[in-house]
């Protein structure tokens, strides 16, 4: 690991807030029982070391990398929300964009406390990355793409701190328009609206991303630099005093309108996303569980007909 990865991933680590508790698990992870109850076994979960954030072990975070230059960044505010973990960002310093956003959605998040985040600039540097690991400029602007947002601003409004933060431009996917605000929209408005929980101890993690990896998957370089994905997922666990259920969605970035399509075309099990991206979601489950609920998804299960 070279020592500007370590370096800032030592800068994400150190970004600890004061949380307070919150609305549902410490990390979500489950506990391993004690005395004679079966050991759960994980084989594939993510391991804290040197350089690595201890939150890398929550539920909703996939495994992590462990090739190429990338780095996970933590984003915390000091409100009682989630241990005070926002969301979370795995980097990819060579390509300067994002793999993935992860989060969890609780009963609370969507309190409208506070009013989006408007700025100058309207999308801010990270301030949890050096310089050297991000474009010198915002390639967005002029690009003909949207600045779409990965963990949305709606799912942040708790306080004027973790909205901001959604704002990052760490957080942001180039989007048409026409994406961005039809069957994207739309689906983000459905985890808000009818998929995160209304009781404090049930938890929906959330990651979410555009394809950076194969150039098959990609549409277009802006400025011969910004990666434009040609698809973007997302991918769904409920834990709630029914067990766990996992759902994921492929979509692919268009510049059409297609926000009156039914979200179940897009529905894939959670297999079949890993397959598409070659990302292992949800991999700090058991391995039973993580099998069980990620070969296949009941879209009745979801309100999906």
């Amino acid at each position: 690991m070279s020592n500007k990865r370590i370096f800032a991933f030592m800068i994400a680590a150190t970004l600890v807030l004061a949380g307070c508790g919150g609305d549902g698990d410490d990390d979500g992870v489950p506990s391993t029982p004690s005395g004679g109850g079966k050991t759960e076994v994980n084989s594939n979960k993510n391991v804290v070391k040197a350089g690595v954030p201890s939150e890398v072990t929550r539920l909703e975070f996939p495994r992590l990398r462990e090739t190429g230059n990338n780095i996970v960044v933590v984003h915390k505010t000091s409100d009682s929300y989630s241990n005070g973990v926002n969301y979370s960002v795995e980097w990819d310093i060579e390509k300067k964009s994002q793999r993935w956003s992860c989060y969890q959605m609780m009963r609370g998040y969507q309190v409208t406390g506070i009013s989006r985040y408007y700025g100058d600039p309207q999308y801010p540097f990270d301030e949890d990355l050096p310089s050297y690991d991000y474009f010198g400029q915002d390639l967005f602007w002029g690009s003909g793409f949207n600045h779409g947002h990965i963990c949305p601003s709606a799912d942040r409004l708790y306080s004027d701190r973790a909205n901001y933060q959604t704002f990052y431009l760490t957080n942001m996917q180039p989007q048409y328009s026409e994406f961005n605000s039809g069957i994207w929209k739309k689906l983000e408005e459905k985890i808000r609206s009818a998929w995160t929980p209304s009781n404090t101890s049930d938890v929906l993690y959330v990651c979410k991303g555009g394809t950076i990896d194969n150039e098959n998957q990609i549409i277009k370089r802006i400025s011969s630099r910004l990666i434009v994905p040609k698809f973007f997922f997302t991918a769904l666990l409920l834990k709630n005093s029914s067990g766990y259920r996992a759902i994921g969605f492929w979509m692919e970035h268009t510049a059409i309108d297609n926000s009156t399509d039914n979200l179940k075309n897009y529905a894939v099990s959670i297999d079949e996303l890993e397959q598409k991206t070659g990302i292992d979601f949800f991999c700090n489950l058991p391995d039973d569980i993580e099998q069980s609920v990620e070969s296949s998804f009941a879209p009745n299960a979801w309100g999906l007909k």
